[in-house]
């Protein structure tokens, strides 16, 4: 099988927060089942020469780098992070654990990539508006655990999404729902040429 393309957000590995019912409510009865659990639906999905965008919130437990390098060798496929408001130490200061981890490109704010010949834009926060909306592009981010609507040709990707099962989802799999809501049919828009 050719490599695919996936995408997720806000895996939040060992933070106890996410099992709270004032948070995510995540099924699991500890971190490190959590955390388990996400490991397994991450390698059940991605294999070995696929490339998995992490739209930030990789990790809380950076207090742990061991750990958190760990869990990051265990997962499948080629990494690439832009970066969440949990990946930094301090402001415009990335957490040296995660800047350690061995991530196919730097991580980077934002990033836009060309999948299926679509065009989409990725950022760990929603946006109103985004480069390439007029001519069809896409935006998939994260953050807001799957509290937050999908908006015209832009959705949350993270594993907190009802559709995602805990695991990295396919432009096609992300996009589904979204055109049996009424999305306009992905390959409508202007095709984007790289520059």
């Amino acid at each position: 099988m050719a490599p695919r393309i996936l995408y997720t957000a806000d895996t939040h590995f060992s933070h106890a927060l996410m099992l709270s019912p004032k948070a995510c409510n995540r099924p699991f009865s500890n971190t490190r089942d959590m955390d388990e659990s996400l490991i397994r639906a991450w390698n059940s999905v991605v294999a070995p020469d696929d490339t998995v965008y992490h739209l930030g919130d990789f990790s809380m437990g950076l207090h742990d780098g061991d750990r958190v390098r760990s869990i990051f060798s265990r997962l499948m496929g080629r990494k690439v992070l832009v970066l969440g408001n949990h990946d930094y130490d301090r402001p415009n200061v990335i957490h040296p654990v995660i800047e350690s981890l061995e991530w196919d490109l730097p991580p980077v704010q934002q990033l836009e990539v060309v999948d299926a010949g679509e065009r989409i834009f990725l950022s760990h926060y929603a946006c109103r508006t985004w480069p390439g909306i007029g001519k069809g592009a896409w935006h998939f981010y994260g953050h807001t655990h799957g509290e937050m609507p999908n908006y015209g040709r832009s959705r949350d990707v993270g594993v907190d999404c009802p559709d995602t099962g805990y695991a990295p989802r396919t432009f096609k799999d992300l996009t589904r729902q979204m055109k049996r809501a009424g999305v306009p049919e992905v390959g409508s828009g202007v095709p984007f040429r790289q520059r």
